[in-house]
């Protein structure tokens, strides 16, 4: 299936903003890729205007970039298959296609969560539609729209495969994206969800009205609380200081592109969850991924404190004020874990 110069065939499964940016760089890169998108509309705009204009507004895309809504004719005979779609959905996704992805093919995951009835990671989630080929996981700090304007960027492509961490890598990498490998695909999934988490405890923060010393603190508790978690179902701790850890929190907390930042913030303001979530047209992973962050904490005994508490502003009722009290009435402690 692979050309004599190296180049590729790819698929791309979901259409939202950061599926389009990988398509967009997979084409950019000379690989012949076809995109997979539910909506009518986003497959139209790409095929007629190269632009998805739902989706990843006013940024031109790669003329030789194509789009379908078969899903089962876009990844048969691919040597690169990218799932991309939102995390609750990834294994009606990956089910609906699976019979349909070529036997040597590698599987790279690039939805970001913690699957909410079963606790797996994403790629466990393809592993099992899809099984018998190579699975990678694909984060780090990228915002779509700055992936798509090749800003320069830079992420991780995680698995237990070298080969296939290898290949990912080779497909993804430019002169404006650069891919390193990576065999923790624990620490690496891991960071990419819960970083959601803190990213909507950041804008809640914010939403408030509270300033940089809170923002620094509740990043840095943050990222203990990732470490914590992610090395006590096996993931190793050095990960959590790399891109796919205090990378992506970074980026995540920070950034005026989040949209888990930005829910928090109407959150922090008063809003209730429904109402902050009413009219969006992008999926805040954060909401789910608290669910299933604080589950997976309960289940490896590990103390989650903000995670708790967002956890209880979203789902318990627990006004806003008081959680972030709660949070700071706790019993004191040294930083470091023993």
């Amino acid at each position: 299936m692979t050309a004599p110069d190296g180049t590729k065939r790819c698929a791309v499964v979901g259409g939202g903003a950061w599926g389009t940016a990988l398509a967009d760089l997979l084409a950019r890169n000379g690989h012949d890729t076809v995109l997979w998108a539910r909506e009518e509309d986003v497959v139209d705009s790409i095929n007629a205007r190269h632009e998805n204009a739902r989706f990843l507004a006013r940024f031109p895309l790669a003329p030789s970039l194509r789009a379908t809504h078969q899903m089962r004719a876009a990844v048969a005979d691919r040597d690169l298959v990218i799932f991309a779609p939102p995390s609750h959905v990834l294994r009606d996704v990956a089910s609906q296609c699976a019979d349909a992805v070529a036997r040597g093919a590698t599987l790279a995951v690039a939805s970001k969560g913690v699957e909410r009835e079963t606790l797996k990671l994403m790629t466990d989630v393809v592993a099992d539609c899809v099984p018998g080929r190579p699975v990678v996981a694909i984060s780090g700090p990228s915002f779509a729209s700055e992936v798509a304007s090749r800003q320069p960027t830079a992420i991780v492509a995680a698995s237990d495969d070298r080969e296939a961490a290898h290949l990912t890598q080779r497909a993804l990498s430019s002169t404006e994206f650069r891919v390193y490998t990576h065999d923790d695909v624990i620490g690496v999934e891991l960071g990419g969800a819960l970083k959601n988490v803190m990213a909507l405890a950041t804008g809640i923060l914010e939403g408030l009205g509270l300033g940089f010393n809170s923002r620094a603190a509740l990043i840095t508790r943050g990222l203990a609380e990732m470490t914590r978690l992610g090395v006590a179902i096996g993931a190793q701790p050095a990960t959590f200081a790399g891109l796919a850890g205090l990378g992506d929190l970074v980026l995540t907390c920070t950034g005026a592109l989040s949209r888990n930042r930005s829910l928090g913030e109407e959150i922090g303001r008063g809003k209730p969850l429904d109402e902050a979530l009413s009219g969006r047209e992008t999926v805040a992973e954060g909401v789910l991924n608290t669910q299933s962050a604080r589950a997976l904490a309960e289940r490896a005994d590990v103390e989650m404190p903000i995670v708790n508490a967002v956890h209880c502003i979203l789902f318990e009722g627990t006004p806003v004020k008081q959680a972030v009290s709660d949070l700071m009435s706790r019993e004191l402690r040294a930083e470091q874990d023993d």
